[in-house]
């Protein structure tokens, strides 16, 4: 299966995130919130420090953010 970057766990990615990793996928997922984080382990993915380590290796990046802001502040 595919090793895939999520960054953005929240309504919808945090559910996103569970059923990729559900299907087989190794998901290095981030976000901001550690509840959010810890609700992503609980559901088979490896939770990782920053955005950049989990693009790091993958074959595909998902973000799933609320604003274009979070997107150029570098999360």
């Amino acid at each position: 299966m595919a090793r895939i970057g999520f960054i953005g766990l929240g309504n919808m990615g945090g559910g996103m995130a569970a059923n990729l990793a559900k299907k087989g996928h190794d998901v290095r997922a981030f976000d901001l919130s550690a509840d959010a984080l810890e609700k992503a382990k609980a559901a088979g993915c490896l939770p990782v420090a920053s955005a950049a380590e989990a693009a790091d290796g993958a074959e595909a990046i998902v973000t799933m953010l609320p604003r274009r802001q979070a997107c150029r502040r570098g999360l």
